[in-house]
């Protein structure tokens, strides 16, 4: 489903995104976890087209994206979630779908209001489908967050720290619509420093330090190596 070959970004003199290779299969959940500053988020941009990388190649499902706008990568199936929900604060949470769907698919309201509804009861917002979204708590943003990009209709799925913030039966809730999700063959990659709600959810994890990456694979495997150690205690094992 997804791509990247030597792909690198930078910032002036600062390299942000290094020399970055690897794929993700369809219907498969890749983890990214990574110190803070590591480039996660810059690698998300990357991937979406909201930053174009300096070198590399991306490839989208078959199509080479590298130069796409974000939005021809959104209308072909790139959906994100954000870090921090910034919401259409005095519009309704069913119109916030809206929004998203009738963009992220190319159409009309009309053509779109069934499959927000659908959306909003996948996600367990359905009974907030009126309220406007500068009144929801921030489990409630953390779910129109995803289920805005679950309205773009997604081939691909990005989530951003989207656990991030919330108590241990939010975040359990949250997981388990994230799982089903999944199940239903959307690949997904997920940025996530809630490890436990990460690890229970991924196939394989990507770790990044410093833009560049340092270790891929079976989850378990990757975290009792000795590098992602040293990187997540800050001194030699």
């Amino acid at each position: 489903m997804l791509a990247l070959q030597n792909v690198s970004k930078s910032f002036g003199v600062l390299k942000v995104t290094d020399d970055v290779t690897f794929d993700v299969p369809a219907g498969q959940a890749l983890g990214i976890i990574g110190p803070n500053g590591a480039g996660k988020s810059t690698l998300f941009n990357l991937i979406t087209g909201n930053l174009m990388s300096d070198s590399g190649a991306i490839v989208f499902d078959g199509q080479d994206v590298t130069r796409t706008s974000a939005m021809r990568r959104c209308l072909g199936g790139v959906g994100r979630s954000f870090q921090i929900p910034q919401p259409f604060e005095k519009l309704t949470v069913f119109e916030n779908l809206l929004v998203a769907a009738s963009h992220g698919r190319s159409a009309s309201e009309a053509h779109v209001t069934q499959i927000c509804a659908e959306v909003l009861e996948r996600t367990g917002l359905l009974p907030k489908a009126n309220a406007a979204a500068g009144s929801l708590s921030l489990l409630e943003r953390k779910r129109l967050e995803l289920a805005r990009a679950m309205a773009t209709g997604p081939k691909l799925l990005l989530l951003d720290e989207i656990a991030g913030g919330l108590t241990e039966g939010e975040c359990q809730s949250l997981v388990q619509t994230i799982r089903e999700i999944h199940a239903e063959g959307v690949t997904i990659i997920w940025i996530e420093h809630v490890l436990h709600a990460l690890t229970s959810v991924v196939e394989r994890l990507l770790v990044l330090d410093f833009g560049r990456v340092i270790g891929i694979g079976d989850p378990a495997r990757i975290m009792e190596s000795r590098e992602v150690k040293e990187i997540y205690l800050g001194a030699e094992v």
